[in-house]
């Protein structure tokens, strides 16, 4: 692929040493020069409320920018009692609205999640999808990454063990083709 392809990165969880994170950043790192990430922060976003629909919130208008302005959009996340984070679904909600100005429409989205638990977040990921195909979004489906045990994938110093990196580098290279992938 030879075009700059621009992802904008969604991090589910607020905690500085998520393990989502420690995901998170192994795939940001194995990307190719010709993509540029840039998270999307967002701890600092109010919960959304319509009533501010017609106010300038400059979190929200700076998340919806960081949105509208990438190619695609990884979400790295974790789950929350079976499903997807406030945190997520706040901004799933933010760049919905205003009505009929979403941002997420025709959006390229993938969706990792990861859990401690056996399930690997698949409740999450789910529920992030069920939000993104009513928002009309172009969702990568194959693969679908749910990382279950997700902790026995990190190394004692945090880092991503060998049989997960081989496991995400495969997903990157899938991820790179359907984000630089033109027309929907």
């Amino acid at each position: 692929m030879s075009a700059s392809v621009n992802i904008a990165l969604v991090i589910g969880s607020l905690r500085k040493e998520s393990i989502n994170r420690k995901f998170a950043e192994y795939i940001v790192s194995q990307m190719p020069d010709s993509v540029t990430i840039k998270e999307v922060h967002i701890a600092d976003l109010p919960l959304y409320n319509q009533d501010y629909d017609d106010k300038t919130i400059e979190s929200y208008e700076r998340v919806r920018q960081q949105l509208k302005n990438a190619d695609a959009v990884l979400i790295v996340t974790p789950e929350h009692n079976r499903t997807m984070p406030a945190a997520l679904k706040n901004v799933v909600d933010i760049g919905s609205r205003p009505y009929k100005k979403s941002v997420w429409t025709h959006k390229k989205v993938a969706v990792v999640t990861a859990s401690p638990g056996s399930f690997g977040g698949i409740n999450s990921g789910l529920d992030v999808r069920k939000s993104m195909q009513m928002l009309s979004v172009q969702l990568m489906v194959d693969p679908e990454i749910h990382l279950s045990r997700a902790t026995d994938s990190l190394n004692e110093d945090g880092s991503v063990s060998a049989r997960t990196q081989k496991f995400l580098q495969g997903f990157v290279t899938d991820f790179v083709q359907f984000a630089g992938k033109s027309g929907g």
